[in-house]
């Protein structure tokens, strides 16, 4: 009788990539309890499970701190897109120190002392944590303030940043060692250092922010911190027990072929693309929808998923599609900015932006990854991909404001964005770059045109860019529908630009700055929103103000009431035009808080609007964070007006229940202040409510929306809101039936450690 227990035959089956053995056996109930694998097994698991996690959790600390830190610098340097595009500057040059200090550690010291010596540089990391911001540190408005946000960061997580940095690198090439799968193609780890970073990124402003203060979240990024030094050590130990335990680092394990500077180039070129549009498209979703970690993590989450996709294991996605889906789609979506104008249409914007990023991105980093070098080269690939990644972050930081007038990053990028389809075979020739040149002339001529402030020929442009870009298209390609695509992306590329007379264009760190005249009114634009405009008068005329500052709204009621005018001292809280000077009165004393220069020359200079000069020529204003001058200074104020938040861009900083504190300490006894909230996306009134009732204080509120006559006039919908610790102050505008009493709805007030601007968002108060 035939055992059914026997087995059918005792093959084994080897699989060559994890060593297992495979029994067939009759019975499908037969027990292999008494039978196990190979002590190889668990050996081939361990690298991959402890690498992927070592450098997951690096990544995500990495990305994840990147916001964190600068929520909490936000009450020191203010919320403006640049500040967050100079911390990225940060980032991405600690990026290349990290990088090199990887190459450097894995060709000169052995694995041992590489391990020893990483771990070391973590414990000394330990000391800086939680993170915080430097004790006592003060933002000076007359010195460069980019270099002082990056010293800034650099003395409260650079050491810990340092240390994250290096990880990516360092631990591939110990992989690469290790004697896991894929020992000799690392490159994989990354798409997982990469799902860490995106994860990251997501959480912070969805789960960590709106749940977590900044000091709580710190404490919880340094757990995991501790958490990664203990999956370091032992990603080590396994890399040190492989196979090439002994090989010497400054001996490759198999001779290669030298890595060229045009090839070192070619991997800088293309990590500076995707790099330099992230943050253009950074600078404009949180100029036109606010500076907030939200809309900074939206582009730096696109630009990581690209390189998830990118350097995944998989074929679906080849150059050669990927090149002509990214020509037409970059066609199509210039075609739709416009037609859309992003500022005014901001959201719908947005929804070209991504894609346009996202496609242009895919297509750059899917080159570098068609691009790797052998192993033995991974760590220069990594510095040169850092390196392209900072020089993004230095032009769009640094370069682009000193150079340009307005912000045409974007623009420019997209035009670089062409040279990715010169490239062949991961390098450079003479006949592309001479072609670039070609295309680079016409280019900077269209662009000192445009600089100049004149009426811009907008058809002689286009005709000059479009014919450059033609003959270069002619020499390139040779299938018809690229060629077809690329002339469609370089004709309506122009078609973004301005084509309006500028009677003043001028661009600082915090951001563009027009003067134009439109619609029989002179208009003052900061970014994308419009921040005043004036009638034009006679030289000797007393200007009428206009906009949110009309006679008809609630901010003239304010200071033209009994009280208003009964007041002697007067603090404005964000320059503008200066319309509300021409409120003043012979006896009171007017001081201006202003952060950016530029503007407090706008509103200065009579050629361009004359509020200041014909209502208020001697009055100070004070520069700086108005926060942060506050804090330093004694001043004894009646009524203080904060219009820094009428701009869709939300100075965060400015409207916590600290800042109110602070707003009070410089109010005399009866003394009012006067929130201006007018804002497409945010209704700041309830979290004024909050503050108001933990404070002790009274408020009320008013939505003036003015008619078509004084629409006419220059009138604007203006929504205002009013505190004072004087109840009867604060009835005194309600009896006129024109203001509501503003009561609170119980939550909690917004926190310089937990303010979240996502809860104020209108789309979702509605809900």
């Amino acid at each position: 009788m035939r055992n059914e227990f026997a087995p059918i035959s005792r093959k084994k089956v080897k699989i060559h990539r994890y060593g297992w053995t495979v029994i067939l056996c009759r019975s499908p109930t037969v027990s292999f309890s008494n039978i196990s694998l190979p002590a190889k097994s668990w050996r081939t698991y361990a690298p991959v499970i402890s690498f992927c996690a070592s450098i997951f959790v690096s990544a995500s600390l990495l990305f994840f701190v990147q916001p964190l830190f600068a929520k909490l610098v936000l009450p020191k340097i203010g919320g403006t897109p640049a500040v967050w595009t100079t911390a990225m500057l940060f980032f991405q040059l600690m990026l290349i120190l990290g990088y090199l200090y990887a190459h450097m550690l894995t060709r000169w010291f052995t694995l041992r002392w590489q391990l020893v010596t990483h771990l070391a540089l973590w414990l000394l990391a330990l000391g800086f944590l939680p993170l915080a911001t430097q004790e006592g540190w003060r933002f000076d408005s007359s010195q460069y303030i980019a270099l002082q946000t990056l010293l800034l960061f650099a003395a409260g997580v650079g050491v810990p940043f340092a240390v994250l940095s290096a990880n990516a690198p360092l631990l591939q090439a110990w992989y690469s060692r290790s004697g896991g799968p894929s020992a000799n193609d690392p490159y994989f780890l990354y798409a997982a250092s990469n799902v860490g970073s995106l994860l990251a990124l997501l959480s912070f402003p969805l789960l960590a922010d709106p749940f977590f203060g900044a000091q709580e979240i710190s404490l919880f990024w340094s757990v995991g911190f501790v958490v990664f030094g203990v999956l370091l050590a032992l990603s080590g130990l396994i890399a040190l027990r492989g196979p090439d335990e002994t090989a010497n680092p400054a001996e490759p394990r198999k001779a290669g072929k030298a890595l060229s500077a045009t090839t070192i180039a070619s991997w800088v070129f293309i990590a500076f693309i995707p790099s330099s549009l992230m943050l253009a498209t950074t600078t404009k979703l949180s100029t036109d929808l606010g500076a907030i970690p939200l809309i900074w993590v939206v582009p730096l989450a696109t630009y990581i998923l690209t390189f998830i996709l990118a350097f995944a294991k998989w074929r679906r996605h080849t150059l050669d599609g990927l090149r002509t889906s990214v020509l037409l789609v970059m066609a199509i979506g210039i075609a739709m900015l416009s037609k859309i104008g992003s500022s005014q249409q901001p959201l719908a914007a947005m929804l070209v932006y991504i894609p346009l990023l996202f496609l242009v991105a895919l297509f750059a980093h899917r080159l570098l990854y068609e691009f790797r070098p052998p192993a033995e080269h991974l760590t220069v690939f990594y510095l040169a991909l850092s390196v392209g990644g900072a020089c993004g972050g230095l032009f769009n930081s640094i370069i682009a404001p000193a150079m340009f007038n307005r912000e045409i990053e974007f623009g420019l990028t997209l035009l670089a964005a062409g040279g990715l389809f010169l490239l062949q075979a991961g390098t450079f020739s003479l006949r592309h770059a001479l072609i670039g040149v070609a295309v680079a002339a016409p280019i900077s001529v269209a662009i000192s045109v445009l600089n100049e402030g004149r009426a811009a020929d907008a058809n002689a442009i286009t005709t000059i860019v479009t014919a450059a870009l033609v003959a270069m298209v002619l020499l390139t390609f040779r299938n018809a529908p690229t060629r077809i695509a690329t002339v469609l992306v370089v004709f309506l590329v122009p078609t973004v630009l301005p084509k309006y007379e500028m009677l003043y264009r001028d661009r600082s760190f915090f951001g563009t700055h027009a003067v134009f005249d439109s619609g029989g009114f002179r208009v003052y634009q900061n970014g994308t929103t419009m921040h005043g405009w004036q009638t034009p008068t006679d030289p000797g005329e007393r200007p009428v103000a206009s906009s949110y500052y009309h006679p008809n709204g609630p901010m003239a009621e304010v200071l033209t009431s009994e009280y208003g005018l009964s007041t002697d001292s007067i603090g404005i809280v964000g320059l503008g035009t200066g319309a509300l000077a021409c409120y003043g009165q012979p006896h009171q004393t007017w001081e201006f808080f202003e952060i950016d220069e530029t503007v407090d020359r706008i509103a200065r200079n009579p050629n361009l609007f004359t509020y200041m000069s014909e209502c208020a020529p001697d009055s100070k204003t004070q520069m700086g964070d108005a926060r942060v001058v506050l804090e330093h200074q004694k001043f004894a104020f009646d009524i203080m007006v904060l219009d820094a938040y009428s701009s869709d861009a939300i100075p965060l900083h400015l409207i916590t229940r600290e800042a109110i504190e602070t707003y009070l300490s410089q109010l005399n006894p009866g003394g009012t202040l006067v929130f201006h909230i007018s804002n497409q996306y945010y209704d700041l009134a309830p979290q004024l409510a909050r503050s108001a009732a933990t404070l002790d204080l009274h408020a009320a509120l008013q939505k003036y929306n003015a008619d078509e006559q004084a629409k006419s006039q220059g009138a604007s919908d203006t929504h205002v809101v009013i505190l004072s610790r004087d109840e009867s102050r604060i009835a005194t505008f309600v009896d006129t039936g024109r203001w509501t009493k503003l009561t609170t709805d119980g939550q909690i007030p917004w926190t310089d450690n937990k303010g979240n601007l996502l809860s104020a968002l209108r789309i979702l108060a509605a809900h």
